[in-house]
């Protein structure tokens, strides 16, 4: 067999279908909600309590909520397109699996080795600004870290290594191998108050917004002494391309397609119903929080909370970061539990060590690499700053976003008889949409993540051409 057959060979939908009905690896114990609630655990957390308020600091001032129309754009796009291979391929592994059925086995690889590090990166990230939230609201009852572990180095004088962004990475992932469905139950309950929260936040806040904050709405281009621009349409694009990081999530639902009760029904659902919650809160939440605050002072570990403590609003500042505390670990959780069943699903394919594929004999979950990915993300969040992760996220989901509305197009062409629980609509034009603002987004992005996130797809081709291709199920098979 040829390189090129070895790398374009792929699983028929028949196949993934049949499969997905015959395997019982994984326990199928979440309904409508809990999917739902997965979803809205991975898209609402630190979009809306950190980077709304830093990226209007940095680079877009009160129209960061242009920023995050024209990242949801982009999402939305995708999520119609996510949603209708949810319905026709409800197999764990998300975009992988999708680009496996469409794209062949090399370029799932390839999908499959990115997401993994995006997932895992988001888990850090994440953790990194929970970390911001719990040191603000123990600060509130007079006990403060030791400078050294408050958080990484280059995010302040004498910080060294963000403890508490490393205990709470490594703390869900031990949650995860217990029972999956303990974990949701607990995820939907911290949804819950999250939602909440934010309502709280938009209920009080709107009493105290100063429409002078607003002005000018898209502040003047500067250019910083480190030659970067900021501010103007292009900072706009800038925040967009950092705060897509915010936006999506949804995708995270479709990894635990296996464990759904009715993924055909519900996925769809689902992934339409989280984005649309989403979004609709984090437009309001940037308006309130740049009229309540001028965007100059949002710069900093738990702007949401620090906007109100400067009002004088303490208790109002309290709960916020006890809020944000409960409920950015809901998009931990979605994130590690998508990471590991992203390496779960390449294992089981061969792609990586059968080692990785093997379920817990007692709680059904895929336990070794949701524990690695424990220890890995727990060093990241520690070490890393929430900046640079956020950006390095971004370039990885903008480029899966680009194959799955581009993989839609395809299939419609070449396989239009398969049944579709759910039909994306106005297709070619809303997955050209997709494509088009994430090229767009994209461009948005520093040349040094760029060659970050070339590096670590070098290293991905490497480990294919070098174990996975030889050790591919498929090429077993064949």
């Amino acid at each position: 067999m040829s390189l090129v057959q070895q790398i374009t060979r792929h699983k028929s939908i028949e196949q993934l279908q049949s499969e997905a009905g015959a395997r019982g690896e994984l326990r199928r114990v979440l309904g409508l909600w809990q999917l739902t609630a997965i979803g809205l655990g991975g898209i609402i957390g630190v979009g809306i309590f950190v980077l709304a308020g830093q990226q209007a600091a940095v680079n877009a001032g009160p129209a960061v909520a242009l920023a995050f129309i024209i990242a949801g754009i982009a999402s939305a796009a995708a999520a119609l397109c996510y949603a209708e291979f949810a319905g026709m391929i409800p197999v764990t592994g998300s975009a992988y699996t999708y680009g496996y059925a469409v794209l062949g086995e090399g370029v799932a690889w390839l999908i499959g080795w990115d997401l993994l590090l995006e997932y895992a990166l988001i888990v850090a990230a994440v953790a990194s600004g929970w970390a911001g939230y719990l040191q603000n609201l123990l600060a509130h009852v007079g006990i403060h870290l030791p400078v050294w572990a408050q958080g990484a180095m280059g995010t302040g004088d004498g910080r060294v290594f963000n403890v508490i962004a490393a205990l709470v990475a490594m703390g869900v992932a031990v949650l995860l191998t217990v029972r999956t469905e303990t974990g949701a139950r607990l995820n939907t309950v911290v949804v819950a108050v999250k939602v909440v929260g934010v309502a709280l936040v938009i209920g009080v806040g709107a009493f105290y917004i100063n429409s002078a904050n607003w002005v000018p709405f898209i502040p003047p281009e500067v250019v910083g002494a480190d030659g970067e621009r900021h501010f103007g349409l292009h900072g706009v694009v800038a925040a967009a391309s950092v705060v897509f990081f915010a936006v999506f999530g949804y995708d995270t639902l479709t990894t635990a397609a296996e464990e759904s009760k009715n993924p055909q029904r519900d996925l769809p659902r689902a992934i339409l119903l989280s984005l649309g919650v989403s979004m609709a809160l984090y437009l309001t939440i940037s308006f309130v929080i740049t009229g309540v605050a001028h965007y100059t002072t949002l710069n900093n570990d738990a702007p949401v909370a620090n906007a109100f403590q400067s009002l004088g609003l303490t208790w109002i500042s309290a709960a916020i970061s006890a809020v944000a505390v409960a409920s950015i670990i809901s998009v931990v959780f979605a994130f590690m539990l998508a990471a590991a069943r992203i390496w779960f699903s390449l294992a089981r394919d061969g792609l990586l060590p059968a080692w990785f594929a093997k379920v817990h004999p007692r709680y059904g979950t895929p336990y070794r690499p949701t524990l690695f990915l424990g220890v890995l993300t727990g060093l990241a969040a520690g070490a890393l700053p929430i900046g640079d992760l956020a950006k390095l996220v971004n370039i990885g989901v903008l480029c899966a976003f680009i194959v799955i509305c581009g993989s839609i197009i395809v299939l419609r062409r070449t396989r239009p008889e398969v049944k579709r629980a759910f039909r994306t609509p106005l297709v070619p034009l809303i997955p050209v949409i997709g494509i088009v603002f994430s090229i767009w987004l994209l461009t948005g992005l520093p040349l040094v993540t760029w060659e970050r996130f070339g590096l670590w797809m070098l290293l991905g081709l490497a480990v294919y051409f070098g174990y996975g291709i030889r050790h591919s199920v498929l090429a077993k098979e064949q």
